[in-house]
């Protein structure tokens, strides 16, 4: 049975979906819908074993997959599902691109599901990176004849690229188009930069299958995951058809459902404005988000709003509700007022009844967990430096030791200047004679993991002791995931989980603060915040949870919303600019840091700017005018 409207439930009414060309289905994350589709693609498998016929499957690559992979290998290992009549053609390949090199997707398909799985070798279909210039056009003729002789594709998975790829077919490609070599656009080279430690390493071209390719299978199934992609889905599924975002013209398949979590639909307008689409059921929340959303779009502050701002922008059962646009304004701005604090600890001795947090304990025990090295003091630097000034008892603990983001030229740096300290070293040799050798494919040797380690954890120790925190409340809990010495980590595990538990056991805190940023383009905040989460589960039920407080800050590369926000905490000029000078201690991350996606703005810049623009925000809505704010939004467990 498909995985059709009915079985993945959930879809909108039509008025809700009113504007939306392609049928999808929201979840709360990716795990769950990873697990249905995994099953659709089981069903099948069984179907067509049943009837004695192949099963062929187009598969895809990257990060969205990678769960619906290990779905289907669990259910082989646990369940005997067979792949014994099974036939798979991969979407694409990078060019040129050697099977062996480990950013190589036929690399990626054997390390996710083929060498797990009891599907026979020449059955596997991937295109060849390492084909000549001179026979690619016909390698591609005959790729695709080879997909037509089998009888077609079954079933199609695909992802999406921010530029509206699927497969590599970039903007302007032709509805009709077969497989095929491609130029990548920048933007797909730049998200795939993190993986080649930085884009002068990533090719410039790629095999993919044509739009035509994928628009002949029976069955197509798109994952999408994150506010990354939010924005291209929106364009996707509610915009006009055109070569310029390639995934528009699967609006014209009969048999398309389109799989996203929260982040991925957040710009959907059933989800952005549901109430331009149908009658809403007004908590306090979805208030705050109207209102927030009318005064940015009509340039007004919030006590400026009128009846009829809300009655010509779709609000006139909000106001129905609310009584008028006055009483809704001050509602509004107060809640909003009271977001604001200079003391995120709370302020002792003060009424906190309509303070983000609380005044009792006076001086509290606060964790501030960092999943790299740096994140503490370019998400909320100028917090930190609030809570050890106010005397609170201010612990950080980096849950990775951050080494894959030092490059070779800064450890050799380091390397050399050790062995002018001591030249009979032989371990500082052996480092140095492996860096000078290293190629693209050689993963770093635990001695150069260390020293890398190392040089993050000297600058962290640099930049706490400058906002006045003393050494023995930093903690390196170097997590296991993390320590593969490649951009692919592991899953998170029991002794992961055991390391964050016992530090929290160890400090009691009242306050917890947490990196909730998972547009992290390698995907290391969320496996930190999902080792928490875990550890908090593990621990809520010992009697002082009972009074700890999480609250969660965005780091590099996004911002909460205005009214997502629970806690603000203003800066001053002077605090920015100490807030600039902590984040400078990292110096290995300065001047071509290797994982700073698609800006090319420093850490300390995005972390100003983003600063100062929700100062503005606040401002714009009618509210005070900081120099900067950081924000935060609490996590309940």
């Amino acid at each position: 049975m498909k995985l059709d409207h009915i079985r993945y439930n959930k879809p909108g009414t039509f008025e809700e979906t009113r504007y939306e060309k392609i049928h999808n289905v929201i979840f709360d994350d990716s795990k769950e819908p990873s697990i249905l589709v995994a099953r659709e693609i089981a069903d099948l498998i069984k179907e067509k074993n049943a009837k004695n016929k192949p099963c062929v499957l187009g598969l895809a690559t990257g990060s969205s997959p990678i769960k619906v992979y290990e779905e289907l290998v669990r259910m082989h290992k646990e369940e005997g599902l067979s792949f014994a009549n099974v036939t798979t053609f991969n979407l694409d390949e990078y060019y040129p691109m050697d099977k062996s090199n480990i950013q190589s997707y036929f690399y990626f398909m054997h390390e996710h599901l083929f060498n797990h799985v009891d599907i026979l070798p020449e059955n596997i279909n991937i295109p060849d990176g390492k084909v000549s210039a001179d026979d690619l056009y016909q390698y591609c003729i005959d790729y695709e004849k080879k997909i037509k002789s089998i009888g077609g594709l079954d079933f199609q998975l695909l992802g999406i690229g921010r530029t509206g790829h699927i497969g590599f077919n970039e903007p302007g490609s032709h509805f009709n188009s077969g497989t095929r070599s491609i130029t990548l656009d920048h933007i797909t080279r730049v998200d795939a930069a993190p993986s080649f430690l930085g884009i002068d390493n990533v090719p410039r071209k790629a095999i993919t299958m044509g739009i035509g390719t994928v628009m002949s299978a029976k069955r197509i199934v798109l994952l999408a995951w994150g506010g990354n992609k939010a924005e291209i889905i929106q364009k996707t599924i509610e915009g006009h058809i055109t070569s310029e975002v390639p995934a528009t013209y699967l609006q014209n398949h009969k048999n398309t459902t389109f799989i996203l979590d929260e982040g991925a639909a957040t710009e959907l307008t059933r989800v952005k404005t549901p109430w331009l689409v149908t009658s809403c059921d007004w908590d306090e929340s979805l208030k705050l988000k109207a209102v927030v959303w009318l005064s940015e779009l009509l340039n007004k502050s919030i006590l400026k709003l009128t009846d009829s701002d809300y009655n010509n922008n779709g609000m006139s059962g909000l106001l129905t509700e609310e009584g008028t646009a006055y009483d809704l304004n001050i509602k509004m701005f107060n809640r909003l007022q009271h977001t604001i604090t200079g003391w995120p600890g709370g302020k002792p001795n003060a009424d906190d009844s309509n303070r983000p947090e609380r005044a009792a304990p006076e001086r509290k025990r606060v964790i501030i967990f960092s999943p790299h090295p740096d994140d503490d003091v370019i998400s909320m630097g100028g917090t930190f430096d609030r809570l050890v000034e106010q005397g609170h008892d201010v612990h950080v603990a980096y849950q990775t030791s951050g080494n894959i983001a030092v490059s070779d030229e800064e450890a050799l740096k380091f390397a050399e200047i050790t062995q002018s300290l001591c030249p009979n070293c032989d371990e500082t040799q052996s480092i140095i004679n492996f860096l000078k050798i290293k190629t693209d494919n050689d993963i770093d040797s635990k001695k150069v993991r260390k020293l890398k380690g190392l040089i993050r954890r000297s600058e962290s120790l640099a930049a706490t002791r400058y906002l006045g925190l003393g050494d023995e409340n930093v903690h390196f809990l170097d997590l296991p995931f993390y320590e593969t010495g490649t951009i692919k980590k592991n899953n998170i595990s029991s002794e992961d989980v055991a390391i964050m538990e016992k530090l929290i056991d160890d400090i009691k805190p009242h306050q917890i603060y947490a990196a909730g940023d998972l547009a992290d383009p390698h995907g290391t905040h969320k496996v930190c915040l999902d080792a928490l989460f875990t550890a908090l589960e593990a621990l809520k039920h010992n009697d002082y949870m009972n009074n700890c407080w999480v609250w969660l800050y965005r780091g590099a590369w996004h911002e909460w919303e205005s009214y997502q926000i629970e806690m603000a905490v203003p800066m001053s000029p002077d605090q920015v600019l100490k807030k600039r000078h902590a984040i400078f201690y990292h110096q290995s991350q300065k001047d071509g840091v290797m994982f700073q996606g698609d800006d090319s703005r420093e850490f300390w810049v995005r972390a100003e700017d983003r600063n100062r623009l929700t100062a503005k925000k606040y401002n714009d809505l009618g509210l005070a005018d900081y120099a900067a704010i950081e924000a935060f939004k609490r996590y309940h467990f």
